[in-house]
C-alpha cells in the first residue's frame, strides 16, 4: 500500500509542476498521470476493487485539493514581487535648452536624422525631409518630445 501513495503522491506533485512552473503539455505532466494511474491500477489489481474505486476518489479529491489551494492568491503572495515599479521617463534635459530659432552645426550627414551640435551641446537632429551635409549650417525649427527637428540655415 506504500508504494500507491508513493506513486499517487510523485503524480500529484509531477502535476503541480506542469500546472504551475513548466505550462503546456510536458514530460512532468505526461509523467504525472502516469504515475498517478500506475498508483490507481495498482490498487485495482493488487487489492481489488473496493480498495481501487477508494484510491481514485482520494485521488481525485487531492488534486481537485491541490490544484485549489496552489492558485489561490494568498499562497504564491511570498513568492511574488511585493513592490510596484513607479516611475516614469523624464524628457531629454539638452533639449530643454534648446529652443525655436536657435542655430547650429550639423556634425553628420542628416539624412534624415543624424548629430548636431546646437549651443554647444550635440543632440540627435531631424531634418524636415532635405539631406542635409555635414558641417552644414542649420536652425532648430520645433522641438517634438526628444525630436528637434531642424532644417538648412538660408
Amino acid at each position: 500500500m506504500t508504494g500507491i501513495i508513493f506513486l499517487i503522491i510523485i503524480g500529484l506533485v509531477l502535476l503541480l509542476v506542469e500546472f504551475l512552473l513548466i505550462p503546456g503539455i510536458t514530460v512532468a505532466g505526461i509523467g504525472g498521470f502516469a504515475f498517478m494511474i500506475s498508483g490507481i491500477i495498482w490498487a485495482y489489481v493488487g487489492y481489488g476493487t473496493t480498495t481501487g474505486h477508494i484510491t481514485l476518489i482520494i485521488t481525485i479529491i487531492a488534486s481537485i485539493v491541490l490544484i485549489t489551494l496552489s492558485l489561490r492568491s494568498k499562497t504564491w503572495q511570498r513568492f511574488t514581487l511585493a513592490t510596484n515599479m513607479e516611475s516614469n521617463v523624464e524628457t531629454n534635459a539638452t533639449t530643454n535648452l534648446i529652443k525655436p530659432g536657435d542655430t547650429g552645426t550639423a556634425i553628420s550627414r542628416l539624412a534624415p536624422m543624424g548629430k548636431a551640435r546646437i549651443n554647444n551641446l550635440i543632440v540627435e537632429a531631424k531634418s524636415t525631409g532635405d539631406y542635409i551635409n555635414e558641417k552644414s549650417e542649420i536652425e532648430v525649427i520645433r522641438i517634438e518630445g526628444n525630436n528637434v527637428i531642424v532644417k538648412l540655415k538660408n
